[in-house]
């Protein structure tokens, strides 16, 4: 089991100085995942100019773009395309050429006699611990998890989760859930002990292990269910995203399809602290984002959780809302978005921050615009609009 201690005051603080120092050095790439094809934006640390790069894999499904942090160089898009059907691309020169995995994600052939499972799509990309030079994660619909050790290039099945006979039971079918197949999304490696697994399933709930993936354990308790339902079925839970705090891996936060919860280790039940938003809002949504210095901060993107399930902003108010106490008050963050008739909403991995002292929000919407939010999401403007409706957002951030 990994320490809980947190960092002190004065450990964070020192953080915090070295990020300032490392400021000025520091360029801005946002990595922009669409339904036809990938941007890459470059910008400056001032975050005041931004060139567009793109597209990349024009009319092909891309679910996930991600810079690997311990090389910064290496780009992996998890894309499904028309002619090669789902797979993983490689770059090693920040997207100047690509190439594609020789071995993408794919579950092991079933016996003889028994029916298998195709991989639909690649759908999140996690890279492994700072330790473990070359190794991914990668979470796919139909729900399987699978690593790569060579940087992407070939991919394996973890059969304590694509094989057990409980999980596939937790997992539903193609025909369950999100209207384009349920997601192994949100896994989480900590960065004090690469043995130390997370995951989120949608539905299938939030499951941990701490041997490297071996076995697992699920991690439910105190999470709600939709009414009717018995919320001791794992299967009814419906995890939409989990984060670590980078500052405190031992606090994990999570929205969720029936709100938004906080779970401190060595603590095991999750608590509902999405109560404290309006009434009016509630506290459903897609995208969860962690303060890259405060555990105490972090912000959600809410969408219409009424009975029919729109998937829109409520009342056509597009809204960030951020907490600065863990989940006791929430404020709400709409400076300079469309006061009305905006309808778009914002994906599970669409909505993201980056790791200066004083981050900046970046949001993808599903009307295709790219929003950034200055000084913590006080004051939102576009950056580009009329791409295709986007899927994921990630930011990144290399030596001038």
């Amino acid at each position: 089991m990994p320490s809980t201690r947190a960092p002190s005051p004065a450990e964070n603080a020192k953080i915090v100085k070295k990020r300032k120092a490392a400021r000025a050095a520091t360029r801005l790439l946002i990595l922009v995942a669409t339904r036809k094809g990938a941007w890459i934006f470059h910008g400056d640390a001032r975050r005041k100019t931004w060139t567009a790069d793109g597209p990349h894999f024009l009319g092909h499904t891309v679910s996930h773009l991600k810079l690997d942090p311990r090389d910064g160089r290496t780009l992996l898009a998890a894309a499904r395309t028309g002619h090669l059907g789902p797979t993983v691309f490689r770059s090693t020169n920040l997207g100047k050429s690509w190439k594609e995995a020789s071995r993408p994600p794919a579950f092991a052939k079933a016996p003889e006699g028994t029916v298998g499972r195709t991989v639909d799509h690649t759908f999140w990309l996690t890279p492994g611990h700072a330790g473990e030079k070359g190794s991914w994660y990668a979470g796919t619909s139909p729900q399987g998890l699978f690593r790569s050790e060579d940087g992407g290039d070939t991919w394996t099945g973890l059969p304590a989760v694509n094989d057990d006979l409980k999980l596939r039971e937790w997992m539903g079918t193609v025909q369950d859930g999100t209207p384009d197949g349920p997601k192994l999304h949100s896994i989480i490696v900590d960065p004090r002990d690469p043995l130390h697994l997370m995951f989120g399933m949608s539905g299938g709930g939030v499951h941990e292990s701490h041997d490297g993936g071996l076995s697992w354990h699920t991690l439910i308790a105190g999470m709600e269910v939709v009414g009717g339902f018995d919320p001791a079925n794992v299967a009814f839970h419906d995890p939409h995203c989990l984060r670590l705090c980078p500052t405190n891996p031992d606090r994990i936060y999570q929205q969720n399809h029936c709100g938004i919860y906080r779970l401190d280790r060595p603590g095991n039940t999750w608590q509902r602290i999405g109560r404290k938003m309006p009434k009016k809002v509630g506290d459903i949504g897609f995208p969860m984002v962690v303060h890259p210095c405060d555990p105490d901060i972090c912000w959600v993107f809410p969408m219409d959780g009424s009975d029919v399930w729109p998937r829109t902003s409520p009342q056509g108010r597009p809204a960030a809302y951020v907490t600065r106490n863990g989940g006791k008050t929430w404020q709400r963050l709409d400076q300079d978005l469309p006061e009305e008739q905006a309808w778009w909403t914002v994906k599970r991995q669409a909505m993201t921050a980056d790791a200066q002292p004083q981050p900046a929000l970046y949001l993808g919407t599903t009307s295709g615009e790219l929003w950034l939010g200055r000084d913590e999401g006080e004051r939102w403007s576009c950056i580009a609009r009329h791409l295709p409706e986007i899927y994921a957002v990630e930011v990144a951030e290399l030596a001038a």
